[in-house]
């Protein structure tokens, strides 16, 4: 099982890491962010929003007073955000936001099981709260890695992503 102390430093890279994406996507031209890449959800921007979309997802089955389940299926996720500034501004605040919940994260929460109806599955599951979390972070993490990965062939240059460099 997971420490709270896992997901407050997750948190914070997840901060760390959308920032450096965002600052090296911000100079490239909308064309360049908006141009299909080949990856699952196409292009840079593409990628960025189905990564806000499947926090927004998740948040939503995690803390559901506080988060809208989004209205939009896992294959529109890449259009759901469509002006950049927009984007850009969501995950700031979001960020910002999962850092807060994971600074008053509780154990007892985190060792509890959640219950979610599934649209990837198409069923009704219930596992270990402390899994989900874990794949909460590895599902921005993957997605992440594909942004960086299209961003760098674009020539812009985010920071590292090894964990034990974040500041």
């Amino acid at each position: 099982m997971i420490s709270v102390d896992f997901v407050q430093t997750f948190a914070r890279y997840n901060q760390w890491q959308n920032r450096s994406l965002y600052a090296a996507a911000a100079g490239l031209s909308e064309a360049e962010r908006l141009r299909d890449r080949g990856a699952f959800f196409g292009s840079i921007h593409g990628t960025l929003s189905h990564i806000l979309w499947g926090d927004l997802q998740w948040m939503s089955r995690f803390a559901p007073d506080a988060y809208e389940k989004p209205a939009t299926l896992v294959r529109t996720s890449p259009g759901n955000f469509p002006d950049w500034d927009d984007l850009k501004s969501r995950r700031e605040t979001f960020d910002a936001a999962l850092v807060d919940w994971a600074k008053a994260m509780d154990a007892g929460w985190l060792g509890a099981d959640l219950a979610w109806y599934s649209g990837a599955a198409k069923s009704d599951l219930r596992m270990p709260r402390w899994l989900i979390v874990t794949h909460f972070f590895n599902h921005q993490t993957h997605h992440r890695g594909q942004a960086h990965a299209m961003l760098t062939a674009a020539g812009a240059k985010p920071d590292d992503t090894d964990l034990f460099l974040m500041p």
